[in-house]
């Protein structure tokens, strides 16, 4: 118990303890940035980063990832937060982490397996750019302080770790940060800071429970867009995970995960903050940083809420211009280089599903909407390429008058036409024998293209005999099957 508690929260308190520094200062105007993109005060944003970044540290099912109010979700408030307020929007929180909670329970994160590599890397391609793209309104119509100071920003970002001992001892990014605000206040410039992104709050959050009516019409307003962020909270806290494990040769819980998401999002319900979920920007600059265990996140999240209840006046002084240096880094370090070079050498069914998430997740800036894509894309190339390892070859023995047909391969909804146009029901035979002991029926599209070659056999009046069905492909064939079943043969046949 002891061993494993120091394991999971205080084999690296250094690294953790600073990485979570760093990770709250680029929390702090990404929180207000989120809040202003659904509508909200500043501080729903900032009480829910804190609150889940607190609590997922605790009862996540991964250790160094860090989760708060994020973009993707806050895309999806903005209708629910316009046409009825934000009480609603506290109720659809609450309502979110319920059905999260129920998906963990019902063990949906299992469902990642069935999202291909391809498709993480387009969805970690798409977000860096989403990531970039975001920094981009900070270095527009500016002065070229500005252009300097990010690029001094990077400069320190990416050589300061160059230095003996010192360079790996501080992450490079808190550097930057630190830096960059001395030189701002020192040279008095006018340039833009957090302080312009909103009012920080003064206050603890307090407990509120959301006052709206409960009754079937507020479940009705709220229930579509719970089931939205449900959806893209999820997708994205296992997309980032997956992200994390690969990163720090680690294996994360994904159900456990589904289950903390659902609790932290409400607590920040219950504590007047929006729903959020892993953020793979964030969760990139901790393990960058240093951050490994549940400490990081802990950490993150309780020095967000004090440097904005007590270093209020300080953090109100870092220039934009350090953070987008830091969110540069992080879309740089995001994005998956070896992929442009991989679309040379893999297969182009994969490089069309790893572009594909990539436009659609840009274009819609709706990370759902890009992995539902990809996902469809490669089961269906998926399907097609299975479809093609089915084979039908025949041999005739003149003695007994008998056509033998062997399958070999998967018979199923992308293969059954296939499977179906090998037969000659022209031929003029006494008997015809369909050998499939070396195939395997997988749905009711393949037992209807066996009962239809079998019906058009036996109207052209040859005796046929299907042989070597494999146990399960015999149960759906049974089951589902009519070409043995005299009434339903008549039905077909009449058709």
């Amino acid at each position: 118990m002891l061993s494993s508690l120091r394991t999971t929260w205080f084999s690296n308190v250094r690294g953790d303890l600073l990485a979570g520094i760093v990770v709250a200062l680029a929390l702090i105007p990404e929180a207000i940035a989120f809040s202003i993109i659904a509508g909200v005060d500043p501080k729903v944003g900032l009480y829910a980063s804190f609150c889940i970044a607190v609590v997922i540290a605790f009862v996540g099912g991964r250790a160094g990832m860090i989760s708060g109010a994020t973009g993707a979700m806050a895309l999806l408030m903005v209708v629910l937060v316009r046409e009825h307020g934000l009480e609603y929007l506290l109720a659809a929180t609450l309502l979110t982490g319920l059905l999260q909670i129920l998906a963990g329970f019902l063990k949906l994160g299992a469902l990642m397996r069935f999202v291909s590599r391809s498709v993480v890397t387009g969805f970690v391609n798409a977000l860096a750019i989403l990531i970039f793209m975001a920094q981009l309104p900070e270095l527009m119509n500016v002065t070229w302080h500005v252009y300097a100071m990010t690029a001094a920003g990077l400069g320190i970002i990416y050589l300061f770790p160059l230095i003996p001992l010192v360079g790996r001892a501080l992450p490079s990014p808190l550097i930057c940060i630190v830096v960059l605000t001395g030189v701002a206040m020192y040279l008095n410039m006018d340039i833009r800071t957090v302080g312009d992104m909103g009012q920080l709050p003064d206050t603890l959050p307090i407990f509120l429970w959301p006052e709206v009516p409960l009754n079937l019409e507020t479940l009705m307003i709220i229930l579509p867009y719970a089931v939205g962020l449900t959806v893209v909270g999820l997708l994205e806290s296992m997309m980032t995970a997956t992200i994390v494990d690969d990163l720090t040769d680690t294996k994360s819980d994904r159900n456990r995960e589904c289950k903390g998401q659902g609790i932290a999002n409400i607590g920040s319900g219950l504590l007047g903050g929006m729903a959020g979920c892993a953020m793979i920007g964030q969760s990139i600059i901790n393990i960058k940083s240093g951050g490994r265990t549940r400490l990081s996140s802990l950490a993150a999240g309780v020095f967000l809420l004090l440097m904005v209840l007590v270093l209020d006046k300080w953090l109100v002084q870092i220039p934009m211009a350090a953070l987008v240096a830091v969110m540069i880094m992080v879309a740089v370090g995001t994005f998956s280089w070896g992929s442009i070079k991989n679309l040379k050498e893999h297969p182009l069914s994969t490089n069309i599903v790893m572009v594909v998430t990539v436009i659609v997740v840009v274009a819609t800036h709706n990370l759902a909407y890009g992995v539902l894509a990809g996902v469809l894309l490669a089961a269906l190339f998926f399907a097609n390429k299975v479809g093609h390892y089915m084979l039908v070859t025949s041999d005739y023995n003149e003695e007994s008058d008998t056509r033998t047909y062997n399958v070999v391969g998967q018979v199923f909804f992308s293969s059954s036409e296939k499977f179906t146009e090998s037969f000659d029901f022209k031929e003029a035979t006494d008997n015809v024998v369909i050998d499939l002991s070396r195939a395997h029926f997988w749905d009711i599209t393949a037992v209807a293209a066996l009962d239809k070659a079998v019906v058009k056999f036996r109207r052209e009046g040859a005796e046929v005999e299907v042989i070597g069905l494999n146990e399960a492909s015999a149960t759906i064939v049974d089951r589902f099957g009519v070409h043995d079943k005299p009434d339903a043969v008549e039905r077909l046949m009449a058709h």
